[in-house]
This record gives C-alpha cells, sequence and structure tokens, in this order.
C-alpha cells in the first residue's frame, strides 16, 4: 500500500513540473518575407537559394524595370541595377525575399 501512494505521489510531482516549465520563445526570422510587411534591417545576410530568374520575377513583380548588373554576393544578397519609376536605382534582394533600394 505504501509503494502505491509513493507511486502515485511521484507521478503527480513529476506531472506539476512539467507543466510548470514554460517555453522559450526565440526571435523570429521569417525564412520569407510576408507580402505586407519587411524586415526592418533588410537586406539580410544569409544563404540565399533564390535563382537569378527568381530575383528578376520578384523584382519584375515589385514594378522595377531594366534589371542589370545583377550578382549573388559573398553575404547572400543580390544587388544589381533596375529603373523605378523612369529612374535608375541601385537595388538588393536578400534570402527573405525583402526588396530594398540604395
Amino acid at each position: 500500500m505504501k509503494r502505491h501512494i509513493l507511486t502515485a505521489a511521484l507521478v503527480a510531482f513529476a506531472a506539476s513540473n512539467a507543466v510548470a516549465q514554460s517555453s522559450t520563445t526565440e526571435g523570429e526570422t521569417p525564412a520569407i518575407a510576408t507580402p505586407d510587411s519587411q524586415n526592418p534591417t533588410a537586406p539580410v545576410a544569409g544563404e540565399n537559394s533564390f535563382t537569378e530568374d527568381q530575383v528578376r520575377e520578384r523584382l519584375k513583380d515589385a514594378g522595377f524595370g531594366e534589371v542589370t548588373n545583377l550578382t549573388l554576393g559573398n553575404d547572400g544578397v543580390w544587388r544589381g541595377m533596375a529603373t523605378s519609376n523612369g529612374k535608375q536605382t541601385n537595388i538588393a534582394m536578400d534570402y527573405q525575399g525583402n526588396i530594398t533600394t540604395q
């Protein structure tokens, strides 16, 4: 009988410890940018899986034209030149899909 009470007490104690643990939250770095938000620190360095054709398509969809000198840097950020509203500008696109101008 004592063994059953001791076992029940240990199980109850272990269960209460499991419930009492809080989960830790890490800072979120999404793999891609969501359409209605952009990482304020863009362009973000990181391993980039976008191909040159995919970058050109995203730039076109974002309203840029005449994309030239597009290269993938060692930091994982695509950089080049493009036109926007008739003006030539430096552009960059990171691994999250964030497009920035300079």
